[in-house]
């Protein structure tokens, strides 16, 4: 193939190439998918997407890391995707198929895009981690990060509650905490701090890419953990480095997340892009 048909686009600056593998599959190999990720030599991107036919949905889409890895789950990717369907299918709603399950998404009446992520898992082993624990308050611990919550969201995250999110090495401590022994398939790290107003100030460290200016399922993550943990009732507006979200949650329902996505452009990969993929 000469040249592969792509979108980019973003949430909240959490930026995504889209190719559209319906048709024909695009065989991409880790070495591929690394040297379209290459912000340099490449496109670019925090997470790349297939999107495949579905038996059970409007769309399968297929999640990969710009560290050639798959993701089981991607909420700002989901809501991009939603957003195409919804606009390809003339609709305000679409069901989204991941290797998570099946997600529901809704354009909002100020054009912001919602998605019904689904209900949080909250048991040590559906984390998962490597030893039983209290995933409200896991022994886990660098420098100066403690006393964190896990939860999973189709995904791992462990969200630690700090004074201020702003002060906080994430690059340092990130990746440490991302390969920790307790954590055999490895985590989204987040770093989260009260707002006075009520809202939350988000910071994280995404498995397989670094920090992003925004994660959709780590802000679904944090919403749940900060309302077990009684720092909010279940709803509030989350700021990432990228913008807010508005979240919200009640206890055994589904979680969901709502926000603003943009087109960034379109183009096509060429072969060259491959040259050194190996």
């Amino acid at each position: 193939m000469e040249q592969l048909s792509f979108i980019k686009m973003h949430g909240l600056g959490n930026d995504f190439v889209i190719i559209d593998g319906r048709d024909e599959n695009p065989d991409l190999t880790p070495a591929k998918l690394r040297a379209i990720g290459d912000r340099h030599r490449g496109v670019g991107y925090d997470q790349l997407i297939v999107l495949e036919p579905s038996q059970d949905a409007d769309i399968f889409m297929r999640i990969y890391n710009s560290d050639g890895t798959e993701a089981e789950a991607c909420g700002n990717a989901t809501r991009c995707v939603a957003y195409l369907m919804m606009k390809e299918q003339k609709t305000d709603t679409t069901v989204i198929e991941t290797v998570a399950g099946l997600l529901h998404g809704e354009e909002m009446p100020n054009g912001n895009i919602m998605i019904n992520m689904g209900a949080p898992r909250l048991d040590w082993q559906s984390i998962p981690l490597a030893s039983q624990q209290d995933t409200l308050h896991i022994d886990m611990q660098a420098g100066p990060l403690k006393d964190p919550v896990g939860v999973n969201m189709g995904n791992p995250h462990i969200v630690f509650f700090v004074e201020d999110a702003e002060a906080i090495d994430l690059e340092k401590w990130g990746p440490v905490l991302e390969h920790h022994a307790l954590l055999p398939e490895k985590a989204n790290i987040s770093v989260a701090s009260a707002n006075e107003d009520g809202s939350l100030r988000l910071r994280v460290w995404e498995r397989g890419v670094g920090i992003t200016l925004a994660c959709g399922s780590a802000a679904c993550a944090t919403i749940v953990a900060a309302t077990l943990r009684g720092l909010v009732d279940g709803k509030a507006v989350l700021h990432l480095n990228g913008g807010p979200l508005q979240m919200s949650w009640e206890k055994d329902g589904p979680v969901f997340m709502g926000g603003a996505i943009a087109y960034s452009f379109i183009g096509f990969l060429h072969t060259d892009i491959f040259k050194e993929a190996v």
